[in-house]
């Protein structure tokens, strides 16, 4: 007898995700989830916990949704040229906490477009890199990706994108409250040839599934949702627990996959509570949904998976960021941190197909750019100078309240050398190895930015900003940040450290996201993702999840 029929490892979007697929269709599934619990209560009738609020201090510096870097460490390197490490602490952590990485986003759910699953066969190869194919296409994923809008709930607009592909159904709500700030930089960026629209969100506009509408309170990004206006990973743990065939354990931190003696099964898992005692859980399956951080180091902790693969082709966003001074307030610490985005620099025309010629390139693919405003006061007040001038600063609010940005989430090539490995000295609380990531973005991201750098500070102008400036993660070349021991790249979008295809030789997973050799483990996180396209990962995700749960069952 298993203790369930299958045992998930985390319970982000895609663990959720899964957990809801399964338990629907009469399987017990126990998760395991190395955070604390902050979301939901873990008895019926499962209403939220209350514990999250609008508290800058507690959320951003104080890490109450985890992990805490002095107990987890990551470390950084750019090249293996630079040593063992150039930092140890905050390496591009997500959320460790029940929920993961989705309770704490702001929630913008774009699809992916057709081209970006098939993007070697679409624009060609790029020297250095390692562009591959998705095994599924957008014709496939379509009715997936449906099914994951109108599971969370997600609030837009179906024409507003004149570059998305085709889809069967409408967004299941209308779009929410526009900011201001966004509406100035949209109808700058619309006269002078671009394309905003409005975000598609997994944030209520209307009443859904019996969750209020977003009150655009402004702590959206980094932040919970009091009111659970936000659908994921809410939605998804709730159904799966409301079947009663759902348990989660918190605070259960997996440190191996059991492998029976014929090595071609899982048996289950391993995991510590927080008493550092040693559990073990049994399951007919496994299903990993750590996030493409920790479910690389959780195979190379045990050997499992193509060893010249699992950890390789790990892409982030290079994000570009372009900042307006305005003369007057624009509230953008108010709504939803994004209500507009747009697709240009992902398609491109004729003077960014110039540029890359220029260059060498055939192409540049960049990101969406997501139309939107400064943080918070600690933010502010942390980058404003300090002595007589600070309050001032403050009280005008200069870098806030009128400050407008542009943040460019441009795609990262996928290239071998860029990785998550075991650091061979640094462990966590837990005695594990800490994951170290080495990261140095190819020629096309540079160039990328480089391009649409002056192209958005000209939108910025036009809605209206005196002055502007720009930066990147990481720094470009030559610029005052690009100097050594500079920390990690910011994007939390970590993607493509254990890529699926069809050839066990060149992936980690198959087409359905199992396991080459082991076909009764499952990944459902953005490890698998082949690419890492220049839109949000977090609806694939669920799309993904949906699809490859099904084909389990």
């Amino acid at each position: 007898m298993k203790d369930c029929d299958a045992v998930i490892v985390g319970s982000g979007p895609a663990g959720a995700t899964a957990a809801h697929v399964l338990t629907e269709a009469g399987w017990s599934v126990i998760i395991l989830e190395k955070g604390r619990n902050h979301l939901l209560e873990l008895d019926a009738p499962f209403g939220p916990m209350n514990h999250v609020s609008n508290d800058e201090i507690k959320m951003v510096r104080r890490h109450f949704l985890g992990p805490d870097p002095w107990l987890e460490p990551r470390t950084y390197r750019r090249t293996e040229a630079d040593g063992e490490r150039l930092d140890i602490g905050d390496v591009n952590n997500l959320p460790s906490t029940v929920g993961g990485g989705g309770f704490h986003a702001d929630g913008k759910l774009p699809r992916f477009r057709e081209e970006d699953f098939k993007i070697l066969s679409h624009a060609g190869p790029v020297e250095g890199t390692d562009i591959v194919d998705w095994p599924v296409d957008y014709a496939e994923m379509e009715p997936f990706y449906g099914e994951a809008e109108r599971l969370i709930g997600v609030a837009g607009d179906a024409a507003g994108n004149p570059f998305a592909s085709w889809r069967a159904d409408p967004y299941p709500m209308p779009p929410g409250a526009d900011m201001y700030c966004a509406v100035l930089t949209g109808e700058a960026a619309t006269r002078l040839g671009y394309h905003p629209y409005r975000a598609p969100t997994g944030v209520n506009s209307v009443v859904y599934d019996g969750r209020p509408a977003c009150n655009n309170c402004g702590f959206c990004a980094y932040y919970g949702c009091p009111i659970e206006a936000k659908g994921d990973p809410v939605v998804p743990l709730r159904a799966a627990l409301r079947t009663g065939r759902c348990e989660i354990r918190p605070e259960s931190i997996v440190t191996d996959v059991l492998i029976d003696r014929t090595g071609r099964k899982a048996s289950g898992v391993r995991y510590l509570d927080t008493n550092m005692q040693a559990h073990e859980v049994s399951a007919h399956h496994v299903v990993l949904a750590g996030g493409a951080f920790e479910t690389p180091r959780l195979l190379l902790r045990n050997e499992i998976g193509n060893p010249d693969v699992v950890g390789r082709y790990l892409s982030f966003h290079f994000q570009t960021f372009v900042l307006g001074i305005f003369d007057h307030r624009l509230h953008g610490h108010r709504g939803r941190a994004v209500t507009h985005l747009m697709d240009d620099p992902i398609v491109g025309d004729d003077a960014t197909a110039a540029a890359a010629r220029a260059v060498g390139l055939p192409f540049l693919r960049g990101g969406i750019v997501e139309h939107g405003a400064a943080g918070q006061p600690i933010m502010e007040a942390t980058h404003s100078p300090s002595g007589p001038m600070h309050a001032q600063l403050m009280t005008d609010s200069t870098l806030r309240d009128c400050m407008a940005a542009f943040t460019m989430q441009g795609e990262d090539l996928p290239l071998a050398t860029n990785r998550i490995d075991l650091d061979p000295q640094v462990t966590d609380v837990y005695g594990l190895p800490a994951g170290r990531v080495t990261y140095e973005p190819h020629h096309h991201e540079i160039a990328t930015a480089e391009h649409w750098i002056p192209r958005l500070e000209a939108i910025m102008r036009e809605a209206g900003a005196g002055h502007t400036f720009s930066a990147t993660s990481p720094a470009l070349p030559g610029t005052r940040g690009d100097r050594p021991g500079l920390r990690a790249p910011m994007s939390r979008h970590i993607i493509g450290t254990a890529r699926m295809g069809d050839d066990p030789r060149t992936s980690v997973f198959d087409r359905w996201q199992r396991l080459h050799g082991i076909d009764n483990v499952m990944c459902a996180d953005s490890s698998v993702f082949p690419t890492g396209t220049g839109y949000g990962p977090t609806l694939t995700i669920v799309a993904l999840a949906i699809r490859a749960a099904r084909a389990l069952l």
